[in-house]
C-alpha cells in the first residue's frame, strides 16, 4: 500500500478532468484517471507533477466497469482517499424540451446522474472499509456539477436535470457518511473554457462583455481545480454537503 493519499478522477482524459488530476498531484496525491477515452497525457502530467498515475479505461455507466476500475485502484496503491465525479456530457443536439428525445434524455441522465451516483456508493463502501486501518485519514468526495443545477435552459432540459440531480446526490452523501467522518461537496462551475463550450463561444464572450459574470472572464480549467484541491486537502473538514460556486460571481443577485 502507499503512504501517498490516492485519488480517483472521472472524465480526466482532458478539460477540466485532467486539470483535476494534474493539481491533486501538486497537491501530494497519486491520481487513478477513469475515462473512456486514452488517458496517456494525463498520467503523463500527473508523473511529471511527481506522483505516480494510473490510467483506467471504462465507462462510468456501466457497472462491470466500475467494479474493475476500483479493482485495478486497490491492486495498484491499495488504498482510495479521493473520488471526484467528474466526467459528464451535454446533449448531442440541443432540442427545446417540447421536443427533446427520450434517447438523448436517457444518455445524459445515465452519464451524468447515474454513473457516478453508483460509483459514489462503491467508492463510499470502501472508504468506510479502509477506517479500520487508517481511522484518522481524510477522505472526501467531491462532485462536480453546473450553474445548471438552478439555472433554466429549455434547450438543453436533460443536462440541467442531471445536474440538479448531482446536487441532490451531494446532499444525500453528505448526511449518509458524516458520521464516518468523509466529507462531500458540490462544485458548481460556471463558464468554462472547454470543448463543451467551443460552439458557444461568441455567445459567450459577448454575455460575459455585456455584465453577466461580475468577474468579466471566461473560466478556466485550473480554476475548478483549485477549489478540488481545497476539499482534497482538508481545509474544509467542518463543512459537508457545502457547494462552492466557481463561476465569477454568477449567482449573485445583483439588483
Amino acid at each position: 500500500m502507499t503512504d501517498r493519499p490516492v485519488a480517483l478522477v472521472t472524465g480526466a482524459a482532458r478539460g477540466i478532468g485532467a486539470a483535476i488530476a494534474v493539481e491533486l498531484a501538486r497537491s501530494g496525491y497519486d491520481v487513478a484517471v477513469f475515462d473512456v477515452l486514452e488517458a496517456k497525457e494525463t498520467v503523463a502530467a500527473v508523473e511529471a507533477a511527481g506522483r505516480k498515475g494510473l490510467a483506467v479505461a471504462g465507462d462510468v455507466t456501466k457497472a462491470d466497469d466500475r467494479a474493475a476500475a476500483l479493482s485495478a485502484i486497490e491492486k495498484a496503491f491499495g488504498r482510495l482517499d479521493l473520488l471526484v465525479n467528474n466526467a459528464g456530457v451535454a446533449p448531442k443536439v440541443r432540442a427545446d424540451i417540447l421536443e427533446a428525445s427520450e434517447d438523448s434524455y436517457d444518455r445524459v441522465m445515465t452519464i451524468n446522474l447515474k454513473g457516478p451516483y453508483f460509483l459514489t456508493q462503491a467508492v463510499a463502501n470502501w472508504m468506510i472499509r479502509q477506517r479500520k486501518d487508517r481511522p484518522d485519514a481524510w477522505r472526501c468526495i467531491v462532485n462536480i456539477s453546473s450553474m445548471s443545477a438552478y439555472t433554466a435552459s429549455p434547450s438543453r432540459g436533460e443536462y440541467c436535470l442531471s445536474k440538479a440531480g448531482v446536487s441532490m446526490a451531494t446532499k444525500l452523501f453528505a448526511a449518509r457518511l458524516a458520521e464516518f467522518g468523509i466529507g462531500v461537496y458540490e462544485i458548481r462551475p460556471g463558464i468554462i473554457a472547454t470543448d463543451m463550450t467551443t460552439a458557444v463561444k461568441d455567445r459567450y464572450d459577448k454575455l460575459i462583455a455585456e455584465g453577466l459574470t461580475p468577474i468579466q472572464r471566461w473560466g478556466r480549467p485550473e480554476d475548478i481545480a483549485a477549489a478540488v484541491a481545497a476539499c482534497a486537502r482538508g481545509e474544509l473538514k467542518f463543512s459537508t454537503g457545502e457547494v462552492l460556486n466557481v463561476d465569477g460571481g454568477y449567482h449573485l443577485r445583483i439588483l
